[in-house]
C-alpha cells in the first residue's frame, strides 16, 4: 500500500481540537463581508468560497447556506443548487485558471476527513500535469502558485466575464 505524507496539514488537524464557538461556514456567510472571507458566488441555497488551506491553487468549497452535516439531509432543492454551483464553479476555475483536470469530493463524518463535519461542503480542486512535485517531500513544503487574493481576483474577473459584471 503506497502512503501520502502530508506532514503541512499537522497545523490544520490540530486546530481541530480545539471546538469553534459556531459553524465558520455560517459565520462567513453572515458576515456578508465576501471579499473578505473570499466568497465569489452566492446563490438562495448555497454559495461558493475560496479554501484557506488549499491543496492546490484553486481549491474551492460549495457549501450549503443552510447548516446541514449530510448531503442525504439537504432538500431536493437545496441539493440541486448545490450541484448545479459545482459545475458553475467548476466552468468559473476552467475560464480563470485553464487547468487540465480537476478532483472534486465530499468528505462524510470527522473519519472520512471531514474537517467541518457539521457543515457538509464539496472540494473541487483543479489539476495541471506536474502540479504536484518534490518539495513536499524534500523540504516539507507545500508550494501554491498563487495567494488568496490574487486568485479571489481571477475568480471574481470570471464571474463577471459569465454573469456580465453582475456576480451572483
Amino acid at each position: 500500500m503506497n502512503r501520502l505524507w502530508a506532514p503541512w496539514r499537522e497545523t490544520y488537524i490540530t486546530k481541530l481540537t480545539v471546538k469553534p464557538k459556531s459553524c465558520v461556514f455560517c459565520r462567513i456567510l453572515a458576515a456578508r463581508r465576501d471579499k473578505q472571507h473570499l466568497i465569489f458566488v452566492r446563490k438562495p441555497y448555497a454559495y461558493a468560497v475560496l479554501n484557506l488551506y488549499p491543496y492546490s491553487n484553486g481549491h474551492c468549497l460549495i457549501v450549503p447556506n443552510r447548516h446541514v452535516g449530510d448531503i442525504s439531509n439537504l432538500p431536493q432543492k437545496e441539493y440541486v443548487q448545490l450541484v448545479e454551483l459545482l459545475r458553475e464553479v467548476k466552468d468559473l476555475l476552467q475560464t480563470a485558471l485553464e487547468p487540465q483536470g480537476f478532483n472534486v469530493g465530499i468528505n462524510l463524518g470527522r473519519i472520512a476527513g471531514a474537517g467541518i463535519p457539521g457543515h457538509v461542503h464539496i472540494h473541487i480542486v483543479p489539476r495541471w500535469r506536474g502540479d504536484h512535485n518534490f518539495m513536499p517531500v524534500t523540504a516539507a513544503t507545500k508550494v501554491i502558485s498563487q495567494s488568496l487574493s490574487a486568485m479571489y481576483k481571477k475568480l471574481d474577473d470570471a464571474c463577471k466575464k459569465r454573469y456580465r459584471g453582475a456576480r451572483k
